[in-house]
């Protein structure tokens, strides 16, 4: 496999999609094209038979869809709060209607929280980036909230409705095992 590294796409591309990209032509591909994040960089893996008019368009065409994935699974605050109507109407009937949806920062160990008085949610950034089904039930959990307050078995009776609940909470008590296992004992601390 021999490499290219292109330093920018071609100029007919707007925005965000000017950005450090490396091309791998492969012999063994014969029809195939896939991209990928590898930390500043976007890896394309392309034919190895490709003219360098094919490799420019594969890799206008492949960021393009990289963006538009990262969109769907980094959706803004407005995203956020459209994704939060539509499992209220899905799995809720309805019912939940917050009066704010938006991402938050300031949620240091919770992935989202409900102000009940006001009707406000918050997801942590932290579930940016996670599965859709994730998010999902993070919302939907927030949603429940504004139908019930606590944790009883009414609250979790209305997320019964959402199918992956429980791999979802699995999802996330994995993620907070590994990150606080990660995270250095007092008494591993130098001094």
């Amino acid at each position: 496999m021999s490499g290219t590294t292109v330093g920018a796409v071609p100029d007919a591309v707007d925005g965000p999609l000017n950005e450090r990209v490396e091309v791998r032509r492969s012999r063994r591909r014969t029809s195939t094209v896939s991209a990928y994040r590898d930390g500043d960089r976007t890896i394309v893996s392309i034919p190895a038979r490709f003219s360098r008019a094919q490799e420019r368009e594969w890799v206008v065409r492949m960021l393009a869809r990289l963006a538009d994935k990262e969109s769907r699974r980094r959706p803004s605050d407005e995203g956020l709060a459209r994704r939060a109507a539509e499992l209220s109407a899905k799995y809720l009937g309805g019912r939940a209607r917050p009066s704010s949806v938006r991402w938050s920062s300031r949620q240091g160990r919770r992935w989202g929280s409900c102000t009940l008085p006001e009707g406000s949610i918050r997801i942590s950034t932290r579930v940016r980036g996670m599965p859709e089904w994730v998010i999902d039930y993070v919302l939907l959990h927030e949603l429940a909230h504004t139908l019930h307050a606590g944790h009883g078995p009414e609250f979790w009776e209305i997320l019964e409705a959402y199918p992956r609940t429980e791999r979802a909470r699995g999802f996330l008590e994995g993620v907070s095992f590994s990150r606080d296992a990660s995270a250095p004992d007092d008494d591993d601390a130098e001094a």
